[in-house]
């Protein structure tokens, strides 16, 4: 398996350009801006189907088990949760979640895989950047490998913020500043798909023609907002 790349440090100009960025961001956020960026027709469990393509619901399900802990986490950083095992007509199994934060600034941005894996004693055997292809364009993700005892369980997820897909903190950090100037609390999702599957290449393309799929049922706001595109 790949090991966990370490991190790369950064041209003296662009790590600059990212303090900058972050200051301006700071100065020009109102302390009671409008929550104009918060949506009232976000239903996610009403939105996503729970058939769609060769992929159907599987009842009472259950995907990751969260500590107590990390659920009042959860329920302090997003406005909706929702969490889904879905089976195809081969009986290939994925976990699925949809997070939405109405308010994914500073501290409230949204809790990624990699570090609530961990929290729950799973093993980050490696990540990677990647990108989903689709039909509005590829989005821009990553996967993560994790394991747990014998269980090996393969992670795609994404993140998209304000409507548009962000894969690492400058582009977080300029999208912010982008909505503060009109006025604009940004708000986030973040959509994780996992499988248990030692095979991680193939769990990868499973999930990537899940992705594919789902996207294609959605309505086209909704598909906008959960790709980023």
């Amino acid at each position: 398996m790949t090991a966990i790349a370490r991190p790369i440090a950064l041209p003296l100009g662009i790590f600059l350009l990212m303090l900058a960025v972050s200051a301006l961001g700071f100065l020009i956020r109102p302390q009671d801006i409008q929550k104009r960026s918060l949506d009232p027709s976000v239903d996610l469990e009403r939105t996503v189907p729970k058939a769609f393509g060769s992929w159907q619901i599987v009842p009472d399900a259950i995907g990751i088990v969260a500590n107590p802990e990390t659920q009042a986490l959860l329920d302090k950083l997003y406005s909706q949760i929702l969490v889904r095992t879905y089976v195809n007509d081969k009986g290939y199994r994925i976990m699925m979640s949809i997070v939405y934060g109405e308010d994914q600034r500073g501290g409230l941005q949204a809790h990624r895989p990699e570090v609530c894996y961990p929290a729950q004693g799973f093993e980050l055997v490696s990540e990677r950047a990647a990108t989903l292809s689709t039909p509005g364009g590829g989005i821009a993700a990553k996967r993560l490998e994790t394991r747990q005892g014998n269980r090996v369980e393969p992670v795609t997820y994404w993140f998209s913020l304000g409507g548009k897909a962000v894969s690492n903190n400058f582009q977080r950090r300029m999208a912010e500043v982008s909505l503060a100037f009109v006025g604009k609390i940004p708000d986030g999702y973040l959509v994780r798909v996992s499988s248990i599957d030692a095979a991680s290449e193939s769990a990868f393309a499973q999930q990537q023609a899940f992705v594919g799929e789902l996207l294609a049922a959605l309505p086209e706001t909704m598909r906008a907002k959960l790709s980023g595109l």
